[in-house]
């Protein structure tokens, strides 16, 4: 199960208000556990900063006049994206600002069935307690010290953390299933949680003839055993 994990800032509260994208961080999951793949990338918005915006994430109207605008990037991010569910705090925020921008290049919305706010998790979880990410991080030992300002990449990387703990923590990613149906071989290796690992054929689990002999003759050795007075065991009992 692949998803990813993404941040953005922006230039104010909401595109309704004229604002505009200015970064955005994914983190690649597969079965909850990070892969290393990600996607990070800052635009240019063709408007001014506000103050109060800076202040929360440092970028400034000069160190974004350079940068690419949305429309030049957005082919990489959507072919990063794919077709995985995206994760978000307070997501419908992010959802809002990602598909106003496509909408501005000309480019289908992402459906919102495809979200999940990891705010949501938390009320679920946590019921009258903060949510913020700094809150929640701090709740389940996320280690946050060098979150100076906000920033997409470090905010997405943080996050992945924690939706890993609000679903169920770091023992998810221990699947057994494969992903494959072929018959295996000891020599193969096989894709788990994103990463490589060796498969080894599994070991017959039924008993051998001699283990049965030797457990019929201990079974012999017992004295007024408690099963006959329950009646005759069944098949799957005696194997």
């Amino acid at each position: 199960m692949r998803e990813i994990v993404f941040d953005t800032e922006t230039t104010g509260i909401g595109p309704e208000y004229g604002h505009r994208l200015v970064e955005i961080g994914c983190i690649e999951l597969v079965n909850r556990v990070e892969t290393g793949r990600t996607f990070h990338a800052y635009f240019c918005p063709d408007r001014d900063m506000p103050a109060e915006a800076e202040a929360v994430h440092g970028l400034s109207h000069k160190f974004l006049s350079d940068k690419p605008r949305f429309h030049e990037t957005c082919e990489d991010l959507l072919a990063f994206l794919g077709d995985s569910q995206l994760v978000a705090h307070n997501a419908a925020f992010d959802f809002g600002f990602l598909n106003h921008e496509l909408g501005l290049c000309g480019r289908q919305a992402v459906s919102l069935t495809r979200m999940i706010d990891t705010i949501a998790i938390a009320r679920t979880r946590h019921p009258g307690a903060k949510h913020s990410l700094d809150a929640l991080c701090s709740r389940y030992g996320i280690d946050r010290s060098h979150r100076v300002k906000h920033g997409a990449l470090l905010d997405a990387q943080l996050l992945a953390q924690l939706y890993v703990e609000l679903t169920g923590g770091r023992q998810i990613g221990l699947s057994l299933a494969m992903d494959v149906a072929v018959p295996l071989t000891a020599e193969e290796t096989r894709i788990v949680g994103g990463i490589a690992r060796p498969v080894r054929v599994p070991r017959p689990h039924a008993p051998s003839a001699g283990e049965r002999a030797r457990h019929a003759a201990f079974v012999a050795t017992l004295t007024d055993p408690l099963w006959p007075k329950m009646g005759e065991p069944s098949a799957a009992l005696v194997g």
